[in-house]
């Protein structure tokens, strides 16, 4: 806010300064009328479209200033063209007696602006050039975003399951669970008895901490299949933490405690409607494969990753 208020009122002295120059060369033009006048100077005649898209104004914001412009004069509109759906409008005999009289004033005023820069120790072009460039790479909201998250996920422990986590973990898998698709035999069996099922089978189970508050969980299930060693599975969020990093956390929680169990290779299923889960998979390195069975019907995507 406080930068847009500077440029404001940077503009705003400027553009007073400009309405006093057009006198002092006895030019009759307004300021904000001269991004038009100068692309009609250079131009026979264009519509109101072309116009607006050269100078990066709204076409009703054009269209308002060559109303303007018609009335003191300068400008005229609906001119003959081969398609008469499109306005076209160009400069009157006036407008082009004045296009050849300011010609005096671009001079002085372009060696005015480069001496005033020649005096300054940044280049205001190219620092507002490398401002826009680098906005429309990454936008402030999604600067923003990104610095609320760093700081949010420094509030995350990542803990090992304690029986007091049994309900959370039950809880948590339901409710994503129920919300896109139905429980399964294979979903009951783990969260009913998460100790038989998955740690007493040399699994584990990590817990995401926000401030305390449990609300994050996700499992690393043995496997006994030749090329995976470990299933990455049962990874839920709560809606209350959605945004905080708690999924990624997780995630590289999991695949370090893989790491130190000897794991070479890990395996994920889950589900193609599940757009910012998968996203998630790919962002920890998993890759999408086909061809395994599973136990659940839900199942549409498998995918892997290799921790040599």
């Amino acid at each position: 806010m406080a930068l847009g208020s500077r440029l404001r009122l940077l503009t705003t002295k400027i553009t007073d300064e400009s309405s006093r120059i057009y006198e002092m060369y006895d030019v009759e033009l307004t300021p904000k009328w001269f991004p038009v006048f100068f692309v009609l100077s250079e131009n026979e005649a264009k519509t109101i479209t072309e116009i607006a898209n050269e100078i990066g104004h709204s076409q009703p914001s054009v269209t308002k200033i060559i109303k303007e412009m018609t009335k003191a004069g300068l400008v005229k509109s609906n001119l003959k063209s081969a398609d008469k759906r499109r306005n076209i409008v160009g400069l009157t005999s006036k407008g082009k007696l004045l296009s050849k009289k300011i010609h005096e004033t671009y001079l002085d005023v372009e060696n005015a602006v480069e001496k005033l820069q020649a005096e300054a120790t940044y280049n205001l072009w190219e620092a507002v050039s490398e401002w826009e460039f680098l906005r429309d790479k990454k936008s402030l909201l999604k600067r923003v975003q990104d610095e609320r998250k760093l700081r949010e996920s420094k509030e995350v422990q990542i803990v090992s399951y304690e029986p007091k986590y049994k309900n959370v973990f039950k809880s948590l898998n339901e409710e994503w669970i129920s919300n896109f698709f139905e429980m399964e035999d294979a979903d009951r069996k783990a969260l009913d008895n998460p100790k038989e099922y998955i740690l007493n089978k040399g699994g584990k189970i990590l817990v995401a901490l926000y401030k305390g508050e449990p609300l994050g969980v996700c499992s690393l299930m043995k496997m006994d299949d030749p090329e995976y060693d470990y299933e990455m599975a049962k990874m839920a969020v709560s809606p209350k933490a959605q945004g905080k990093n708690l999924g990624y956390l997780l995630g590289k929680e999991v695949i370090k405690t893989a790491k130190e169990l000897g794991a070479s290779k890990i395996y994920l299923e889950s589900n193609t409607a599940l757009k910012a889960a998968v996203n998630l998979y790919y962002k920890l390195g998993f890759q999408k494969i086909s061809g395994h069975p599973s136990p659940y019907r839900r199942v549409n995507i498998q995918m892997e990753l290799n921790l040599n």
